[in-house]
């Protein structure tokens, strides 16, 4: 994919991803407007599939919305609220330990800055861009393993770990897209552009794809 045809690219994906299921990240920041329930959903979102994550933010958020109330909660009732998540139970440490350290560094306020969110146990670079631009609308670039793959898969950029991708879309990438493109691409890239065999027969980019690494497909 050339640098010009990223513009059209977008363009047809914005209306591909009119069929698909938004993220349910997305979806908790768009009815909460509160980063601290992004900041949550999204830790219980990895490596978890969205109902579940949908349905254990839903029985979490009854319970406690706020640090505060959360680290009133005991483990085991957080671990009950949020299970059958991916490593609940490492999970539940996380987020108590994360609102405490947001009541005692940040008075209660989940940071708004990258390098402030780092430093919140079990918080990696996704989350905290996630955080960033979905919670708080700031300028950033969440780059998941659907982002990695696809902008490698069309040949847009050239790298070998997500971290490496974060920092090339940001030289390479318009600034206009980078709060948008993690919802653009995470739909598109659980339906479409799939890790193993892709649909390229229904995909609409394909005029714009290099279909790097891309032994077969259907």
């Amino acid at each position: 994919m050339r640098n010009e045809e990223i513009h059209a690219a977008l363009r047809i994906l914005r209306r591909e991803v009119r069929q698909w299921q938004e993220p349910v990240v997305g979806v908790i920041a768009k009815e909460s407007r509160d980063p601290f329930r992004v900041l949550i959903s999204c830790v219980l979102s990895l490596r978890t599939k969205d109902r579940t994550t949908a349905e254990a933010s839903r029985r979490l958020f009854a319970l406690a919305t706020n640090p505060n109330a959360l680290v009133k909660l005991s483990l085991s009732k957080i671990q009950t609220a949020i299970y059958p998540v991916g490593f609940y139970r490492t999970k539940s440490r996380q987020i108590q330990a994360m609102s405490r350290r947001i009541l005692e560094a940040y008075g209660g306020r989940v940071p708004d800055s990258i390098d402030e969110l780092l430093t919140l146990p079990g918080v990696g670079r996704k989350t905290a861009n996630l955080v960033v631009t979905v919670g708080y609308a700031k300028p950033g670039i969440c780059v998941d393993i659907h982002v990695h793959r696809i902008n490698n898969r069309w040949g847009y950029i050239s790298t070998k770990t997500p971290d490496e991708t974060e920092q090339a879309l940001y030289q390479k990438l318009p600034a206009k897209y980078w709060i948008t493109y993690n919802d653009l691409l995470v739909p598109f890239g659980q339906n479409i552009c799939q890790p193993v065999s892709p649909y390229c027969s229904r995909c609409k980019l394909t005029k714009y794809c290099d279909r790097v690494d891309v032994p077969r497909s259907r």
